[in-house]
């Protein structure tokens, strides 16, 4: 199971990493590209620059209309080495717990006659569940995702709710995260319990052997 604190920690070094990055390119952008380019408020990459300040990692000065430049210390240039290694670390991880969990949720699903499912929640996790998908020869009809503006997800259409969806299908897997309990819980109300299928990652569920 990936409990919140191991995600937490993940986007920590995912949003820290990234910084000593943008920095390392052009540590004179304003701390709004900054933000846009990471994908994160503003005031949190005010706050994670603070941070690194703070700990010796980059120093800053003063550059023309009043704007601040940042560049990274001898210090800022390790740390960013160790993250890299930890993050592809962890990433390449859970790869290989997704792959193998949902590898094996595919299976069980064709077993009960299943084959075409819907992903709940888009992800890192519905990447790895659609590359499983195609290798276990079920098909991925339709992604349900809130998130607004967003109508295809790696080819598929993506719907905001499962009231717009129109298309059929036999069961939900589901691949949201962090939110997963909410949508598992939706899933389950609407459509049974038999229908829904849920990694142990996410430790949601009865455990589901992994793939060998």
């Amino acid at each position: 199971m990936m409990s919140n604190g191991e995600h937490q920690g993940m986007q920590e070094a995912r949003i820290m990493l990234g910084l000593l990055e943008q920095v390392e390119r052009n540590g004179g952008q304003t701390q709004r590209r900054m933000a846009s380019e990471l994908g994160v408020a503003l005031g949190l990459v005010n706050a994670y620059l603070k941070r690194c300040v703070k700990k010796g990692l980059m120093k800053v000065s003063e550059a023309p209309a009043r704007r601040y430049a940042y560049y990274l210390t001898l210090q800022g240039f390790a740390e960013k080495a160790r993250l890299s290694v930890d993050y592809f670390s962890y990433s390449l991880s859970l790869f290989r717990r997704a792959r193998s969990q949902y590898g094996a949720l595919f299976n069980q699903a064709t077993g009960c006659g299943f084959s075409r499912l819907v992903l709940a929640g888009v992800s890192d996790l519905a990447e790895i569940a659609i590359i499983c998908a195609l290798e276990a020869g079920v098909e991925v009809v339709a992604v349900v995702d809130d998130t607004p503006g967003k109508s295809r997800f790696v080819g598929i259409s993506v719907f905001r709710s499962f009231d717009e969806l129109a298309i059929p299908f036999d069961a939900v897997v589901i691949t949201a995260f962090p939110n997963a309990g909410d949508v598992w819980q939706d899933a389950r109300v609407r459509f049974g319990e038999e229908r829904i299928f849920v990694p142990p990652l996410l430790g949601l569920s009865q455990p589901v052997a992994e793939a060998s």
